[in-house]
This record gives structure tokens, C-alpha cells and sequence, in this order.
């Protein structure tokens, strides 16, 4: 056997060193290849892309440039505030615990020097607790309170005026009147003695509102299967019932000069009952009452159709008093929700103020009363319509003028006190909501508190989310937002989203509700992550006008809106980065109630699914009406609507239901009954359905901590991985 000579042991030395050397490249080549491939992902965590603080509450000074908000960040709620001409953002409460207590109900003394507030309860309800119980998700063991609170503009120490909820400060600036147990209680302004209840009124008394110069109060008295506006003066003067019917009165708003009230009239609850499968004008008007004489007369009122039926987009009629005494508000009309006005004396057809083929939201008016500002879902871009963007618009005079534009998303508008700035709140496809300001004229409009997102937060890795059209059997053009990110080869697996609500449209950006923009960050992480995602807007939302907001046979009627959700899954099917076979679908609420009637009815599309505290029996929603009805001994379509709702339900497929499927919800749940989850998931039991479930003690509907949102979230991504076999 021959051995080896010294130099053929040097060439083989130097061989296996270059060896070394290739692959030792070769491996940093492909590590930085997955590196880039994957975007970072193992920076990219669900607790970073949940870290943006979010604003909301954003209110102006009724005098001055003085502005105040909430900022939400990582469940530590603080009112911050900021004054022109610098806007420079600062904080002026301390609390420090991610404890789900809400702080809403902001607003200004009229001096702009106190911001009036509300500390806990959940303000998203559906339903009070028995015992009129406030939330408690943190499970402490001192019972949490519904407080009404005042802190300095310069910042301190808030100081408690009393227990109770929606707060509004005398334009006197000597004392806040505020709700609890149904009544009106009262309290000096700078917390000096103990609040007390300012007077007695049978029913529950809802909406107070103080003159302009605060020597009355306007109030509604509610009573059941009425209502009335009512008007307080003095412990000497009794209690005035302005214009008493068999209505339903609401919303009362006083004239610039205190002498008339504005109200809006809906008739009573009573009279034949109406067919349950079918759909009925719901007719309103707007009345004018002089607050000293009681003399009303109806200054206009709906046609009795559909389009003319009470708008139920956000603030519903938004009745306000404009300058030259004229009273806008928003209304269905044409087929879309525009804002509209009228004399207040009455007798001549609304104006139109804002037409278009877009919906009018978050209105508000100048100090001097002669703009609306709103925002909308239009622009010069045609994707505008899945955006929003600020307006304003003269009180007679149909000439609406855009103060943004662009890629951006705006709501909120609050106009200062000087009548020179609106803010508001903006974000974009990537950076997170935040307040800004902008000329009431138009221009560049300036974030304020930047520097309040987190270092870490994964704006540069976002995707910017794609308008698609999907098209669903019966013909119904769909809207949808993709997900994806191109530069992950191979097939992936695919979710469908389904909102909540179910007035409510997915964005292209991050959304105005804070549900939906921890919905974003979960729909951005899975993308980001390797998962296709798709937003559905299902009809029943907002933001494609009347008849889809108001689709017939939808919900209990005969779940329609499914067809949509069925439509973006077959898109998906066929879409070429897919895999067919692992397409998911996740939820909440009524997208709960989306996601699982998909799994029941469709396994064969969806391989698996997430349904947030979702509806799973329509019928429970029904049998109340029903019952009325026989007790009136009349019985319409009682039977046929039950079975209708029933067939809309997912627990009526739990026979054809094989996808497995995670259940989560708060079992404090205001909004839709604990007991939906916990019968579906004896159904699924009994059928031998493979489900997990995710239950949190005394969390409500909507997670009012950000260590619950943590969880579920974590828990959506991380069943959506074991099931389709992520990595």
C-alpha cells in the first residue's frame, strides 16, 4: 500500500478548506436568502405587529386650539393632549396597568382648561349585566367602578365627581351633569362636593344636552313603547314634555340661539305586527319645538320606502343646527347615506349636500355652525371607496370641498374652538392610526406623537392590501382586500376573513375600529408568515350603499350574505399561489357566526376555521318576536320564520360539519350570549367534530385587555399553522 507524499497531503488540506469555504458560504447564502425570503419573520412576532398604541376619543376646545385623546398602548389607557400652533403631543393622566378599564366620553370645559371623562365599563355592549355589574377582565378582586373623572389640561391627578356614565359639562363651566341608574346627576365642575341627583323623572332619562347659555337642560324620557323630549329648567319649574305623542322621540339638539329644539320623531312600538322574512320601511321625521311656547311643527319627514327609512350608519340621523337655521342630517335617500338639510321652518325638499356613489360618516360642524366636515369613502382614486377621506361642506350649498387625499385613511374630524385646524385620526397601509392636523382649508396634513410607535414595530415589512372583485352566484359584485406577499415561492395556504357587525367595511389600511386593526395585524402577520389572506365584505356592510347594507333574505332571513364568503373561497380555489387544500377562514362575532356556518355547510372548501365568539343559533334571536306575536294572538309568519332562522344557523349543519375548528370567547360576553359557544360546542361533541376551545373568565366581547388580544391572537396563528402544517 502506497502512502501519501507531503505535498499530495497539502493539495488534499487546501481541498477541504475551499470545501469548507464553499459551503460555509453556501450556508450564509441561503441563510440570508431565507432571510429575505421570509421578510424577517423571526422579528416579525404577533406580540410587535399588536404593539401600536391606538388613538381614539379625539376631541377639540370649544375655544382655542386645545386637543385630547385617548391613547390605547399595549392595554395602558392615558388621555393626551396637545395645543396649537405646535400640536406637540403630551400625556396628563398616569395609569399604568394594562387592567381593561375603557376611558371614553371625553370632553372640553368651555374654557379648554378641564377634559371630563369616563373611566370603565364597555361601552360596545349590547346588554347590561344583572345587578348592573361593570366589567372586571383582569379578575380583581375589587369590584371596578363606571366614573366620571375631571384632570387639569396642564396634567395631574384626575379627580372623581361620581359614578355614572356619558358626561356633559354646563357651557357655565360650573358643573357636569352625567348619567346613572337612568337618571340625571349633577356635580361642580372642580369635584367640591359630592354629586347628587339633579332631579326626578319617571322612565330613564337618556341624552341630556344643555342649553347654549346652560340655564336648561334637554333630556329624553324614555318609556318603553314611547318616548318624549323633555325639558328641565329649575328645581321651581316642573318638568316640560315638548310636543308628548305615542313616538318615539330622541336625539335633542338646541338651536345656536337656545330658543328652539331639533328632535327626531320615530313612531311608537305597537300596532299589527309586521312580517319577520320580509323587510319594511322604518319611517322618521325631524321636529322643531320652541323651548318657551311648547309649539312644534314637523319640519320634514321621510318618504315611506325603504331608502327612507331611519339611516343606521354611525350617528345614525346626525341631526345638527346649522347657520341660517337650517338643520342637516343624514339620510338614505338616493340609495346611499348623504347628508342632506332643510329649513328649520319645514316645507321644502331636503338638499342634497354630498352626492356621489359613497357613504358619509363621523359628522361633524365648524364652531360658527356653516360647514359639515365628514369623511367618506371617495376620492379621485377609484380604490377610494375601500378608504376614507375628510370633507366639508357649506350648510346650503351642495359644493363639497376634499381637505385630504391619497393613499391615506382619515375619520374623526375635530374642528378647534379658533375654526382654523381639524384634527383627526389618519393611518395608511402600514403606520399605525394616529392624530393629525390639518388647515380647515385643505393642505398637508401633520401626524402628531410619531414618536409614540414602538422602534420595533414592523412597519417596513407590512403589505400594502389588494382591491379584488369577487362575483357571488346570484350575481351580487363582492369586495374584498388581498393579502400576499409575492416574493414567498411555492403554494400556501389561504384564510378568508369575515368582519363583525355586520355594518362594518374591511379597509385598504389599517381600520377606525380597534377590533378591526387588531384584525389587520393578525391578517398581516399570517401574510407575512406565508398565508394568502382575503378579506371578505359580505353584504350587510357599509360602504356599497343602501340595498347591499339592507340585502334581503340575509341573517336570520336566509344568511345570504354566505354566498359572498363562498364566492371569495372558490376565488381562492383557483387563485395559482393557493394550495386548494388548506384554505381556512377565522372571525368574530358575526364573522364568528360567518365562519362557522362555512365549516358546517362547506367543508369541502374551508379545511379549517376560527370562530370568535360567534352566533350559532339565529332562532334564539327569533323566538322573542315570535312570542310577541302570540301574545297578540297574532301569529303572521311566525312558524315559517323560525324555520327559516333555523336554517340560516350553523348548528343546523353540524350533520355535514367535518372541518375542525377552534372556539374562543369571553364568557362576560355582552354583545352575544356565552351560551352560543357552549351549545355549539356540545353539538360538535356529540358529532365527533375535532374542535379546541379558548374560554377567558370575565373578558367581554370586544378584549378590553391587550394581554387577552395577545392570546387570542397567538392562539388564531398558531391553530391556523398546526392545522395546514406551517413552520
Amino acid at each position: 500500500m502506497r502512502k501519501n507524499r507531503p505535498d499530495a497531503r497539502r493539495s488534499s488540506l487546501r481541498m477541504r478548506a475551499l470545501m469548507v469555504l464553499i459551503l460555509t458560504a453556501i450556508l450564509a447564502f441561503a441563510a440570508s436568502l431565507c432571510l429575505a425570503t421570509s421578510g424577517q419573520t423571526g422579528s416579525f412576532t404577533i406580540e410587535r405587529v399588536t404593539s401600536y398604541p391606538y388613538p381614539l376619543e379625539l376631541v377639540a376646545s370649544p375655544s382655542g386650539s386645545r386637543l385630547a385623546w385617548v391613547f390605547n398602548e399595549k392595554g395602558v389607557r392615558n388621555i393626551w393632549a396637545a395645543e396649537g400652533p405646535d400640536f406637540k403631543a403630551r400625556r396628563l393622566t398616569s395609569y399604568k396597568d394594562d387592567d381593561g378599564q375603557e376611558l371614553t366620553n371625553l370632553s372640553f370645559a368651555h374654557d379648554g382648561n378641564s377634559i371630563v371623562f369616563v373611566r370603565g365599563g364597555d361601552h360596545d355592549a349590547n346588554y347590561p349585566m344583572p345587578g348592573n355589574l361593570q366589567p372586571d377582565p383582569g379578575s380583581s378582586p375589587i369590584q371596578p367602578k363606571l366614573e366620571v373623572l375631571v384632570v387639569p389640561f396642564g396634567g395631574g391627578t384626575p379627580k372623581l365627581l361620581g359614578e355614572g356614565d356619558d358626561p356633559v359639562i354646563s357651557p357655565k363651566g360650573d358643573r357636569v351633569i352625567f348619567l346613572r341608574d337612568h337618571q340625571v346627576w349633577a356635580a361642580p365642575l372642580d369635584g367640591a362636593k359630592p354629586a347628587a341627583r339633579l332631579f326626578f323623572c319617571k322612565g330613564e332619562s337618556r341624552s341630556p344636552v344643555f342649553s347654549p347659555d346652560g340655564s336648561a337642560i334637554a333630556f329624553v324620557s324614555a318609556r318603553d313603547d314611547h318616548s318624549f323630549v323633555t325639558l328641565f329648567t329649575s328645581d321651581n319649574d316642573p318638568i316640560r314634555y315638548l310636543a308628548p305623542s305615542t313616538s318615539l322621540d330622541s336625539n335633542p339638539v338646541w338651536s345656536p340661539d337656545g330658543s328652539h329644539i331639533a328632535f327626531v320623531r320615530q313612531p311608537g312600538r305597537g300596532g299589527a305586527p309586521q312580517t319577520l322574512l320580509d323587510s319594511h320601511p322604518q319611517p322618521w321625521s325631524i321636529w322643531v319645538v320652541d323651548a318657551k311656547s311648547g309649539n312644534a311643527h314637523q319640519a320634514w319627514r321621510s318618504p315611506d320606502t325603504l331608502l327612507g327609512s331611519f339611516p343606521q350608519t354611525l350617528g345614525q340621523a346626525n341631526l345638527h343646527w346649522g347657520a341660517g337655521g337650517r338643520l342637516i342630517f343624514l339620510a338614505d335617500l338616493d340609495g346611499w347615506p348623504h347628508l342632506y338639510s332643510v329649513p328649520e321652518t319645514g316645507g321644502q325638499s331636503p338638499l342634497l349636500l354630498t352626492p356621489g356613489n359613497f357613504m358619509a360618516e363621523y359628522v361633524t360642524m365648524t364652531p360658527d355652525a356653516k360647514y359639515a366636515v365628514y369623511n367618506a369613502n371617495s376620492g379621485a382614486d377609484p380604490d377610494d371607496i375601500e378608504r376614507r377621506h375628510l370633507f366639508r361642506v357649506p350648510s346650503d350649498s351642495a359644493t363639497p370641498l376634499p381637505i385630504t387625499s391619497g393613499d391615506g385613511i382619515e375619520w374623526s374630524p375635530a374642528v378647534t374652538g379658533d375654526g382654523a385646524t381639524i384634527a383627526f385620526i389618519g393611518t395608511n397601509a402600514r403606520r399605525p392610526p394616529l392624530p393629525a392636523v390639518v388647515s380647515t382649508n385643505g393642505g398637508q396634513p401633520r401626524s402628531i406623537a410619531e414618536d409614540r410607535i414602538p422602534a420595533d414595530f414592523p412597519t417596513s415589512q407590512l403589505v400594502a392590501p389588494k382591491k379584488v372583485i369577487v362575483r357571488a352566484d346570484d350575481g351580487v359584485e363582492v369586495h374584498c382586500q388581498l393579502f400576499e406577499r409575492a416574493d414567498i415561492p411555492g403554494k400556501k395556504p389561504a384564510v378568508i376573513f369575515v368582519h363583525g357587525g355586520p355594518p362594518r367595511q374591511m379597509l385598504l389600511g389599517w381600520h377606525y375600529m380597534d377590533y378591526y386593526t387588531n384584525a389587520y395585524a393578525v391578517n398581516q402577520y399570517l401574510a407575512n408568515h406565508g398565508y394568502i389572506v382575503m378579506s371578505v365584505n359580505y353584504r350587510l356592510g357599509i360602504g356599497y350603499g343602501h340595498a347591499f347594507h339592507h340585502a334581503e333574505h340575509s341573517g336570520f332571513r336566509g344568511a345570504a350574505e354566505y354566498r359572498d364568503v363562498v364566492a371569495g373561497g372558490r376565488f381562492l380555489q383557483t387563485y395559482p399561489a393557493v394550495d386548494a387544500k388548506r384554505i381556512g377562514i377565522w372571525g368574530g362575532s358575526y364573522g364568528g357566526f360567518l365562519t362557522a356556518l362555512a365549516l358546517g355547510r362547506n367543508s369541502d372548501i374551508f379545511a379549517a376555521g376560527v370562530d370568535l365568539h360567534g352566533v350559532h343559533d339565529w332562532s334564539t334571536f327569533v323566538q322573542p318576536a315570535v312570542v310577541e306575536r302570540l301574545s297578540h294572538f297574532e301569529k303572521d309568519d311566525a312558524d315559517q320564520a323560525l324555520k327559516v332562522a333555523w336554517e340560516s344557523s350553523p348548528i343546523a349543519y353540524i350533520s355535514t360539519w367535518k372541518s375542525p375548528v377552534l372556539l374562543i370567547q369571553g364568557d362576560d360576553d355582552r354583545n352575544v350570549r356565552f351560551h352560543q359557544t357552549v351549545d355549539l360546542a356540545r353539538r360538535l361533541e356529540a358529532a365527533g367534530v375535532r374542535y379546541e376551545e379558548m374560554v377567558i373568565p370575565d373578558e367581554v366581547h370586544g378584549f378590553l385587555r391587550h394581554r387577552t388580544w395577545v392570546q387570542v391572537d397567538s392562539a388564531v396563528v398558531k391553530y391556523l399553522d398546526k392545522v395546514f402544517a406551517v413552520q
